[in-house]
């Protein structure tokens, strides 16, 4: 009687929660997500169409892609003829006072050797400098004129100032690769860490805002290249004197993320406005996964009870379509089939012209669209535009086509009313989206070539209230599901993590059909089907849809079985994104990708109950379980993906993967009926378990290093003996690890190991799952939640963060967060064989 009271209390409780943070949006029951994003998704696309509100109020600052770079998206409401701006900032124009080498050649007094001090002041003598072309950089860097191959380069540029620029904002815009410090007048105003970035904008203030005077001033940097490329650019910029029309905001109530949908609830004078961007991405639909448009809705309610007249008004930037807003744009606009079209892209359209890491698509066109009957539109000069819409509440229907970078806007007249609705909806055609080993490949939706990004437009358009709805049911029953066996703050990081996971990727078909579904690896370093991205990636595909969880393997087997890759162990990556003509990584990672590259195979079999995928490629991943076999017990030093910290050999958790590398071939050995394979390489796992249970042993948990035995570290690649029931290491051992654990969390979360105090929160939610207690689950998590809630850096998702201050060390909106889904595919597991 005890047990069914407890049993129905809990369920009652359950029952409660759920009913305490559910609220009706439009037709549909939302579970509330109490988090404050780090970064509100918006339009989630693929890695280039991506875009974000990185702040509290989708007001308080500009649109941005995930790389930080501005994607400027405007929207106001006129109510009864007063404006009020709810979406994005209405920014000054800019103009050059000293360009960087992108748009204009300059000069400057560089040196490799290490100057005396005070080399950042203008009075510092330069004499004994050389003279070169900017930018300065290594060979493999793009637009450098002064070679760069040496540790340290010195830079200092000179420029005139022939006007007062007190009461103008000004901005310093550079590239650097890797860390930077840059001077004005010699007061620093930029000091990075090791990282790499081009293009930043930042706006000077104080005192050296106020070191600027007519006639000659001075930049100074400084760049230490640790590895790999090098870079160093920079111009300086002010504001051009324009009028503004949207100065007044709108007040925001509100804002919720869900896995598909961002809403968003403001107050416009009598009126309130409900926002919301829905990405329908329900991955049982892989024609909708990669269908490239995004859905952008409102509706109006009347505050007071009175009609109120109202008009609504959407504006982007050439910036959608280009890699850099300095470069030449076009617009134009068209009506057909009853939607009217607006469409913006660079002049030279060079085709897959670029890849990298801080880069973003300069071919193919930017669109907003919208049904012809319910909208006005232009395109032209954004303050001209404003200007009409604040005065008029419309656009005039012109489309300018000779202006470079015009801007392109749709405006809704509703009239008087008390309530209304509508949508626009936002997409991109790339027209082609990867280089596949010298083969251009066109996006998955148009796979064959044969549909037009109008007749994509017209389907979205067609199928809006349906998927609006589908998506909100998926958004609760995750919410609800995530809640079941994680705890609420799980279920708000997963459905936070949801679009960013998908959206890094990009889903095509390989000229032998193979379905590919490539991630590009953000701020990492840019590379495309990155295997240690994929593996912790990998939960969420599982969950939904194996099939595209095939889809981050099939390239990397392609290139073994090829022939082009002839290492006993799989490549690291197939190339830079969006170029996968094989490996561009200048390293191995000849135990960790073995070991991913099988253990993930085996997860596919499990989930789908069969081995016909491990049994396609058995050549080769008996060729991967060979090497981990001779080498995975006690690895050499090599790279793996936890080598933060630096390389190092013995690696104890890198072990525990070539050995479930090892189970997961028997596994599926046994599966296809090799009961004599099955057995032996079950066998040798379960030998070299116990061996290193003794290697690694320290008393009360287990060792960072086999020959370190006061470290420690996160043996998260555990989880895979538990989720695919391997039994190969005795329960104690992740028991006595969590124990351990439990005592060295820091107020954000557990550090990946000894060696630092930051962390990586896809292998804190890995590590937690390997205790089937709840509550233990939840201790775990609530501190990665509360460092996504209250971090200081408005940025999307960092998996690479500090547990001891709110702030990350590297990467920003990875696919790795798809890993955050192994608790709720550890409860599909458990229904299954």
């Amino acid at each position: 009687m005890k047990s069914f009271k407890k049993i129905f209390f809990c369920f009652i409780c359950t029952i409660s929660m759920f009913s305490c943070n559910s609220e009706k949006s439009g037709n549909s029951t939302v579970i509330k997500n109490g988090l404050r994003a780090p970064a509100y998704p918006l339009i989630t696309i693929d890695p280039y169409t991506s875009a974000w509100s990185m702040s509290n109020n989708l007001y308080d600052v500009q649109i941005k892609h995930w790389t930080g770079k501005d994607f400027p998206l405007i929207g106001a409401i006129r109510v009864d003829g007063t404006v009020y701006r709810f979406m994005g900032i209405e920014k000054k124009p800019v103009k050059t006072i000293a360009a960087i080498s992108t748009e204009k050649a300059w000069a400057g007094k560089y040196t490799f050797a290490e100057p005396q001090d005070g080399w950042e002041k203008p009075e510092f003598s330069d004499s004994e400098w050389k003279e070169g072309q900017a930018a300065f950089g290594t060979h493999d860097e793009t637009n450098v004129n002064t070679i760069w191959d040496t540790k340290d380069i010195w830079v200092r540029r000179y420029f005139d100032i022939d006007e007062d620029l007190s009461g103008k904002e000004v901005f310093i815009k550079y590239s650097h690769d890797d860390t930077f410090e840059l001077y004005v007048n010699g007061i620093q105003v930029v000091k990075t860490g090791y990282e790499w970035h081009k293009n930043v904008i930042i706006k000077l203030d104080g005192e050296a805002k106020s070191s600027l005077k007519q006639g000659k001033n001075l930049i100074s940097a400084h760049c230490n290249n640790k590895i790999h490329g090098g870079l160093v650019d920079f111009g300086i910029y002010t504001e051009k004197n324009v009028e503004t029309y949207l100065t007044a905001t709108a007040i925001q109530k509100d804002a919720d993320v869900q896995a598909t949908h961002t809403r968003y609830t403001f107050n416009c004078g009598n009126v309130e406005l409900t926002l919301s961007f829905l990405s329908p991405l329900l991955m049982d639909d892989l024609n909708l996964v990669s269908r490239p448009v995004n859905y952008l809705s409102y509706a109006i309610q009347s505050l007071d009870n009175k009609k109120h007249d109202v008009q609504i008004y959407i504006e982007a930037a050439p910036n959608w379509a280009l890699n850099d807003p300095s470069q030449e744009s076009v617009s134009d606009g068209f009506e057909k089939d009853e939607l009217t079209f607006l469409k913006t892209g660079s002049v030279k359209q060079k085709i897959l012209g670029k890849k990298g890491d801080d880069v973003r698509i300069d071919w193919g066109y930017f669109y907003l669209c919208g049904e012809t009957k319910n909208i006005n539109y232009q395109t032209g000069d954004p303050y001209e535009m404003r200007s009409d819409f604040t005065k008029n509440g419309t656009l005039s229907k012109e489309i300018e086509k000779e202006q470079n970078n015009n801007h392109i806007a749709i405006s809704q007249e509703f009239g008087k009313t008390k309530s209304a609705s509508g949508k626009i909806m936002l997409g991109y055609d790339d027209l082609y989206s990867i280089q596949y080993f010298k083969e251009n490949l066109r996006p998955y939706w148009n796979k064959k070539g044969d549909k037009t990004i109008e007749q994509v437009f017209a389907e979205a358009n067609k199928e809006f209230r349906q998927l609006d709805e589908k998506c909100s049911k998926f958004d609760y029953k995750l919410m609800q599901e995530a809640t079941e066996v994680g705890g609420k703050q799980y279920a708000e990081l997963c459905a936070l993590a949801y679009r960013q996971a998908i959206s890094a990727h990009k889903l095509v078909e390989a000229p032998n059909g193979d379905l590919l579904f490539l991630s590009k690896e953000n701020f990492s370093n840019g590379s495309i089907g990155t295997v240690d991205v994929t593996y912790p990636s990998t939960p969420l595909f599982l969950l939904y849809n194996p099939e595209l969880a095939k889809g981050l393997l099939n390239a990397i087997f392609f290139f073994s079985e090829s022939g082009k890759w002839t290492k006993p162990f799989p490549s690291h990556d197939v190339g830079t994104y969006p170029i996968a003509n094989g490996q561009t990584y200048g390293g191995d990672m000849p135990v960790e990708e073995a070991g991913n590259m099988l253990i993930i195979t085996a997860a596919i079999t499990f989930v789908e109950n069969n081995a016909k995928y491990a049994e396609k490629h058995w050549d080769i991943l008996t060729v991967w379980t060979n090497y981990l076999v001779e080498k995975g017990l006690d690895p050499e030093n090599q790279l793996c993906t936890d080598d933060f910290a630096g390389h190092f050999a013995h690696n104890a958790n890198l072990s525990i993967k070539a050995i479930m590398g090892i189970a997961s071939y028997g596994y599926m050995a046994d599966k296809m009926g090799k009961k004599d394979i099955a057995e032996k390489y079950l066998g040798k796992a379960k030998e070299m378990a116990q061996e290193w249970m003794k290697m690694a042993d320290s008393g009360d948990h287990y060792r960072l290093t086999f020959d370190k035995p006061d470290t420690w570290s996160q043996k998260y690649n555990l989880i895979w003996d538990k989720l695919l029931r391997l039994n190969i290491y005795p329960e104690t051992v992740a028991q006595k690890e969590i124990a351990y654990y439990m005592n060295r969390q820091n107020e954000y979360g557990l550090p990946l190991d000894s060696r630092r105090n930051y962390t990586k929160s896809d292998w804190i939610i890995w590590t937690a799952t390997l205790i089937d207690d709840k509550d233990i689950f939840e201790k775990f998590v609530a501190p990665v939640h509360r460092f996504m809630n209250e971090t200081v850096e408005r940025i999307p998702m960092s998996d690479w963060y500090n547990t001891d201050s709110r702030t990350h060390v590297g990467f920003q909106a990875r696919s790795v967060v798809g890993g955050y889904y192994i608790k709720l595919l550890e409860k599909k597991l458990e229904q299954k064989n």
